[in-house]
């Protein structure tokens, strides 16, 4: 078991809030993204903002730095576009690996330097890095042209050789954990347990603890590719997670009927990272939830033994975490798991089926089809025609 895995038992873990919404705040240009070594680069580089752990470590650095000092026992990689598929549209697919690993080596550098000066003053801290790997930038679950509804961006391999890519990486900087986090198509995430899996036998040695995160889209309670959260559970315990959660799209408030239903469902912990609020494009950090009302309503949770991991996404700050981290201090972790039956069978689609296992009982699975839908299908059957009507 590693050392987060016991923590886990022991204490709410606090988890770093946004990089995206920091790194605007140094309102940086199009030189500061290039440097010396990409000045050439014959496409447009501001906004790529995992390049800047090349380019400008020193600010990565110090956001991760900040972070830490605010109270999170776990900060996340700069890599939440850190595949070859994301990286494509910059032209920098060639440099994913290293980027991946100088990611983990900076986050490291700041673990190991907060804790040193936790040390100096007779304190003991424990910080950990979470390698961040989000959902990419295409969906192998639905088609970007309404004209072609057969048609996909990217397939299921080469999500999962770019997720294998930025896994070696994440892992060979020092990477503590991995967490596959904002997932809005549970295809797509599955590509990354897949890659995981593999490089887990390639290479046990190294092996690390997971960490998934979805993200609810709206008020409907599903992801972008339709699936409700307990849907979503069920298509990837297979993966053993120490922990499932959920981050991003939704403030905590609009979070929590999801996240109850998660966690009266998962038996591994739970974390959540929300947003500061619902979107609000006049605010200056695009949300409204200043650090005490997102605390108030995450100390909701922790008082209810919901979570595990807290943290922020969208539109937090060190501010926020800082007061997330004093609030969590009060509170024991989730400890009770659900009582799961061996007797059940758990399937998903968009939706989960439970289906109650004895020795007398089975299930029928038919594809619903009528001879009122198609003439062509209730001639078929009119003429018991069975096999051709079976094709259509």
């Amino acid at each position: 078991m590693s050392r987060i895995e016991t923590l886990l038992k022991e204490k709410i873990l606090v988890l770093d809030g946004a990089m995206g919404s920091m790194v605007q705040q140094f309102k940086l240009s199009e030189a500061d993204y290039r440097g010396q070594r990409f000045k050439n680069s014959p496409r447009d580089l501001k906004g790529n903002n995992d390049l800047l752990v090349l380019t400008r470590p020193d600010l990565i650095r110090s956001i991760h730095l900040d972070y830490l000092r605010a109270g999170a026992d776990i900060i996340e990689t700069n890599t939440f576009n850190g595949t070859s598929i994301a990286q494509k549209d910059y032209g920098l697919e060639t440099i994913v690996y290293e980027l991946n690993r100088e990611a983990s080596k900076l986050a490291k550098e700041a673990c190991i330097q907060v804790m040193n000066e936790a040390k100096l003053r007779g304190e003991i801290r424990e910080c950990f890095v979470a390698g961040a790997v989000g959902p990419t930038n295409k969906t192998a679950s639905l088609s970007p042209d309404v004209n072609r509804p057969e048609y996909r961006a990217v397939t299921f391999d080469e999500l999962k050789d770019a997720y294998r890519e930025q896994i070696e990486g994440l892992i060979d900087g020092g990477a503590d954990v991995l967490l596959f986090e904002t997932t809005f198509d549970t295809l797509n995430l599955k590509a990354a347990i897949l890659a995981y899996q593999e490089f887990n036998q390639a290479k046990p040695a190294k092996k690390l603890p997971l960490m998934l995160s979805a993200t609810i889209t709206d008020q409907s309670g599903r992801t972008l590719s339709g699936q409700t959260i307990e849907a979503f559970w069920v298509s990837v315990a297979h993966a053993k997670p120490i922990s499932v959660g959920l981050n991003c799209a939704l403030g905590a408030r609009e979070m929590r009927p999801y996240l109850t239903t998660l966690s009266d469902l998962a038996d591994c912990a739970i974390s959540c990272y929300p947003n500061a609020g619902l979107p609000n494009p006049l605010a200056p950090t695009g949300y409204d939830e200043t650090p005490a009302m997102l605390a108030g309503t995450l100390r909701e949770f922790a008082r209810d033994g919901l979570l595990n991991v807290v943290g922020g996404c969208c539109g937090t700050s060190p501010s926020h975490i800082q007061s997330i981290a004093e609030m969590v201090k009060g509170y024991p972790p989730r400890q009770s798991l659900p009582n799961h039956k061996t007797e059940v069978l758990a399937l998903s689609g968009l939706e989960p089926l439970f289906h109650l296992r004895s020795e007398n009982s089975f299930l029928m699975i038919g594809e619903r089809t009528n001879v009122m839908g198609s003439p062509k299908f209730a001639d078929l059957i009119r003429n018991n025609k069975f096999d051709e009507a079976l094709k259509i």
